[in-house]
């Protein structure tokens, strides 16, 4: 069977599986649309929050900026597993004792103020809007290649099957197919890995082969591969040339802002108690462990089979008096996406990558006729392109398009979600129509949804950046604005609603202008970034993905200063914290 028909068929057959289940699991309440009714079980929540979790970023192209990166690329991995650990302990358990549905709602009752509420949806809609412009992008790339339709035809495929799960099933149609596409998932990225690991080295099991002979060689994968990009001018790839005070940064704004993040948040919600929350965050861990531990091995692998697929020597039939290199079938499949590109800039029909801003290669590369490099490679096509140039058989291919398409419909059905209800709870029933009925309140969660898939549409066509990094900033904007409040508003009982607002407002906008400043996050479609984005114009040598270490920093001063300068908190707000900080009978 050929690739395209067995793509149509496996990811056919998954979304036929995700639409039973949202059938199957219908909200017919606000409680189980909003928090899949608070009885889903602790390992059946973990596993949901680990596809929640696991978006495109993480399938698409974590692996991908560790493969063109190399070290530098395991901020992402550090990051966004280590900020479960920060969830389990600061967050998570609290808000389940809180007890009711959104992350804007407990701020608003901790700090007694309707314009605090409202200044956590304006964050969170920031933030998810963000995120969810990363996960319709991967959607756009996985159709336009595997299921060879226009990213906007696929765009309105993936938009339609998350319509139906999402706005049909709330929460809870939402848990349930999540658990599927977790299995879907994380099937398609490990089984190319195993075949991948066993043709290179020998070993059938990625961790260990990550760190093991070539198959047939006396040197190591890991050796091989710093031999093969220092002689193309790259850096080494198992060392670091990004500056400390960034990578740190980084990391730092990933671990932080994975414990702000509104999609993961609300899964604590989800569960009968408050115990179950932290079990939860074991658990969801335990199974991101499973893709992230592989992924080193991936980006590895995928780099290696790269360079030596393209570096080569045969010639194809004459052009004219020019001659062209016979490229690979995969190669010329990813250049129809605009993802992969080749320039012969020297038309002698090889491919020459190099890295050209390396001025003692540049000049060495010059004596070989060489006139800059002529490959661009996205870092979101290296996991879903690998299977192809390590030649895998056609349902392994169909298989990680699948994958891919679940990891990032997963999140951005979770997203979706989270955005639904901050308009239809916090905002219509909490501030604008508090007597509004159930069914109307299910009703408007429904109508909000609908709005929020189409706007996504628009973000995934449109994408401000390559997938993890655009994911990067959702993080930074979270660990500046939601995740320091909600903190404060645990742990310190003198923080009032006047810090609560200030400290957001600024984190907030702090964080967004300096991303917006050099990245041209959502402004580009008007005019260019402010600045030219290289390291001598960043402050402090950060860039715009770690600032928001610098924008959380902002918040907590600001809400400190400000809540130590005006009135304390009401007896009532501060017996809310001790509710939650001394839970009894969980």
């Amino acid at each position: 069977m050929d690739l395209k028909t067995l793509t149509y068929l496996i990811v056919g057959l998954s979304f036929v599986i995700y639409i039973a289940i949202a059938i199957w699991a219908k909200a017919s309440t606000t409680g189980e649309f909003y928090v899949a009714g608070k009885g889903v079980n602790p390992v059946i929540n973990g596993m949901a929050t680990a596809a929640d979790w696991m978006s495109a970023a993480s399938f698409i192209s974590m692996a991908g900026v560790i493969a063109l990166l190399g070290y530098d690329g395991s901020v992402y991995l550090m990051g966004w597993s280590g900020g479960f650990v920060l969830l389990a302990l600061l967050i998570a358990p609290y808000l389940r004792k809180f007890g009711k549905f959104t992350v804007p709602e407990f701020i608003g009752d901790r700090f007694e103020s309707k314009l605090a509420k409202i200044v956590a949806v304006i964050c969170l809609i920031f933030i998810s809007f963000t995120y969810i412009a990363g996960q319709m992008r991967g959607v756009g790339i996985v159709f336009s290649r595997f299921l060879e339709v226009p990213i906007g035809v696929g765009l309105i495929i993936g938009m339609s099957v998350v319509f139906i799960y999402a706005v049909l099933g709330g929460m809870k149609g939402i848990t349930y197919t999540q658990v599927a596409q977790y299995c879907v998932l994380i099937f398609a990225y490990t089984v190319p890995a195993i075949f991948i690991a066993f043709q290179l080295t020998g070993i059938a099991v990625p961790q260990v082969a990550f760190g093991a002979q070539i198959k047939n060689e006396s040197i190591f994968l890991l050796q091989k591969l710093d031999q093969i990009v220092t002689s193309l001018g790259f850096n080494e790839y198992t060392s670091s040339s990004r500056g400390m005070i960034d990578t740190f940064c980084i990391t730092a704004a990933l671990m932080i802002g994975t414990a702000g993040m509104p999609h993961v948040l609300v899964r604590f919600f989800t569960v009968p108690k408050v115990k179950d929350a932290r079990n939860s965050v074991g658990w969801a861990l335990l199974f991101i462990s499973i893709l992230y531990l592989t992924a080193p091995a991936v980006g590895s692998m995928a780099r290696l089979n790269l360079i030596e697929t393209i570096q080569i020597g045969q010639v194809g039939e004459a052009e004219g008096n020019i001659t062209y290199a016979e490229r690979p079938n995969w190669f010329k499949t990813w250049e129809q996406t605009g993802l992969l590109e080749f320039n012969d800039l020297n038309n002698d029909g090889r491919i020459q990558y190099y890295y050209d801003a390396n001025p003692e290669f540049s000049e060495q590369a010059k004596s070989f006729g060489w006139e800059g490099n002529e490959l661009s490679v996205d870092p979101d096509i290296m996991v879903l392109a690998n299977p192809e140039i390590a030649n895998l058989p056609n349902w392994v291919i169909a298989l990680i398009a699948a994958g891919g398409i679940a990891a990032a419909l997963s999140t951005a059905a979770g997203l979706l979600l989270v955005i639904s209800a901050a308009i239809s709870h916090d905002l219509l029933k909490g501030l604008l129509i508090p007597k509004i009925s159930e069914k109307n309140e299910l009703l408007a969660g429904r109508i909000a949804a609908t709005f929020t898939i189409f706007i996504a549409g628009l973000l995934g066509y449109y994408p401000p950046a390559f997938v993890a990094q655009v994911v990067a900033f959702a993080f930074g904007l979270a660990a500046a604005s939601l995740f320091p409040t909600i903190l404060l508003g645990i742990f310190n009982k003198r923080v009032n609603y006047q810090g609560a607002i200030s400290g957001m407002i600024v984190g907030l906008m702090f964080t967004y202008l300096y991303i917006e400043s050099y990245k041209g996050l959502f402004l580009r479609w008007i005019g260019s970034p402010w600045f030219e984005n290289t390291t001598e114009n960043w402050l402090f040598g950060i860039s715009p993905e770690g600032i928001g270490v610098i924008g959380l920093l902002l918040n907590i001063s600001i809400t400190l200063i400000v809540s130590y300068s005006t009135k304390p908190p009401s007896e009532s707000a501060i017996a809310l914290v001790d509710k939650i900080r001394y839970p009894k009978n969980i």
